[in-house]
C-alpha cells in the first residue's frame, strides 16, 4: 500500500469550503501516479515503452468531504491483474483515521502507438504489491443511460483539460459533469464509465437525467458519441 499525505487547500474547495468532488479524484490519481514513479514504472518508463494505463471506470463512496486545512492521508494499492486489466483501490482518510472516501477503479494497459490494449509483462506486474480489495458493494462498471436526457451545457475542450496522454484528464470529465448537479445535491456515491477520449478543440455536450436521488450525466460529442457517463447518488438534506 502506498500512502500520500497532504492538506486540503483553498484552491481545491468550492463555495461550501469543502473539498470538491473532482478534487477527491485528483488526490486518488496523484497518489497512484506517485506510487508508479516510486516503483520506477512512471511517466518516463511508460513513454519510452509506448505504454499507458488508461482509466476505464470509477466506483466511489463519499462519507464526508473535508474542509480547507484538514490533514489528509490518501492510500492506494493494486488488487490484482487479469489480462490487460489492472484494478486498483483507494482510500481517503483524515490524519486521525476517519474514512472520508474510498474507491474501486479499473485500468487498461494500452499501446499508445496503436491505441490497443496490451497485456503488461510479468516484470511490470511484479513491482506492485497486490492486496485485498475494499469490501465495497460490487456493481457493474457499465452504466445504463436513462431516457429523457436533457442538454445542460456545451463546452469546448481547452488546453488546460489535456494531460500527458494528450487526452482530457479523467478528473475533468467529473468536474464538467458536476455542472449538471442540482442545488443541495450532496453526492455520496459516484460511478464513472469512460468510453471515448476527448482531445483538444472538440465540442462536448453535457446532458442529464434525474431519477429520484440519482443523477446521470452524459458527456458526448455533437454526433452523440459518448465520452463518459457519470452517475451520482445523493441523500436529501433535511
Amino acid at each position: 500500500m502506498y500512502k500520500l499525505k497532504s492538506r486540503v487547500r483553498y484552491s481545491e474547495c468550492g463555495t461550501d469550503n469543502k473539498l470538491k468532488i473532482a478534487a477527491i479524484i485528483n488526490y486518488f490519481q496523484d497518489c497512484t501516479t506517485e506510487n508508479s514513479e516510486q516503483l520506477g514504472v512512471g511517466f518516463d518508463y511508460l513513454k519510452e515503452k509506448n505504454r499507458a494505463w488508461i482509466l476505464n471506470s470509477w466506483q466511489v463512496s463519499i462519507r464526508r468531504r473535508p474542509q480547507v486545512g484538514e490533514a489528509l492521508t490518501v492510500s492506494t494499492w493494486a488488487t490484482g491483474f487479469k489480462g490487460v486489466f489492472g484494478p486498483r483501490d483507494f482510500c481517503l482518510k483524515t490524519a486521525d483515521g476517519e474514512e472520508l472516501a474510498c474507491a474501486h477503479s479499473l485500468w487498461v494497459y494500452v499501446d499508445t502507438k496503436n491505441g490497443r490494449p496490451v497485456k503488461p509483462t510479468e516484470a511490470e506486474i511484479d513491482v506492485y504489491e497486490v492486496e485485498e480489495p475494499l469490501p465495497m458493494e460490487s456493481v457493474s462498471r457499465k452504466i445504463q443511460t436513462p431516457e429523457g436526457l436533457q442538454v445542460v451545457d456545451t463546452f469546448t475542450v481547452h488546453k488546460y483539460h489535456i494531460d500527458t496522454n494528450n487526452h482530457m484528464n479523467n478528473a475533468k470529465y467529473i468536474e464538467l459533469a458536476c455542472e449538471a448537479l442540482p442545488e443541495n445535491f450532496s453526492v455520496t456515491g459516484l460511478r464513472v464509465e469512460y468510453k471515448k477520449a476527448a482531445v483538444y478543440g472538440e465540442t462536448m455536450i453535457l446532458k442529464r437525467a434525474m431519477q429520484e436521488n440519482v443523477l446521470t450525466a452524459v458527456l458526448c460529442d455533437e454526433q452523440d458519441n459518448v465520452y463518459a457517463i457519470v452517475e451520482a447518488t445523493s441523500y436529501k438534506k433535511e
